[in-house]
């Protein structure tokens, strides 16, 4: 099972455990079971509120699920993708930013560190 880190100035880093091999259960969801605060409005990948920085900690291959469109519109509109990563990941199926949106970031089975803002 891969561990899942969450990690945010104003609380305490929390690892807990994702079910691997699903590649359903996104990182919001993850989140939530576990009563870890990470910020969200439309939960449909439209308002950038559950903006997460992550970083891949096993090296496994590739990094989560691939972006939705969705997503790559909201992180181009808000600076943490440009269009040189975006066609970069889709000419070479690698995800290119380690910014993502919880709400579209599909766990797979790598350990990651997920920082996410605090109020």
């Amino acid at each position: 099972m891969p561990n899942i880190t969450f990690s945010s100035p104003m609380h305490k880093d929390k690892t807990v455990y994702a079910v691997a091999g699903s590649h359903k259960l996104t990182v919001l969801e993850l989140a939530k079971e576990n009563h870890i605060p990470i910020d969200f409005g439309c939960q449909n990948g439209e308002c950038s509120t559950c903006l997460v920085k992550v970083t891949n900690l096993s090296n496994k291959g590739p990094m989560a699920g691939p972006l939705t469109d969705r997503e790559i519109e909201v992180l181009k509109t808000s600076g943490k993708i440009t269009q040189a990563q975006i066609d970069a990941m889709k000419l070479n199926d690698v995800i290119t930013t380690e910014w993502r949106l919880a709400c579209q970031m599909v766990l797979r089975d790598e350990d990651l560190l997920i920082e996410y803002p605090s109020k």
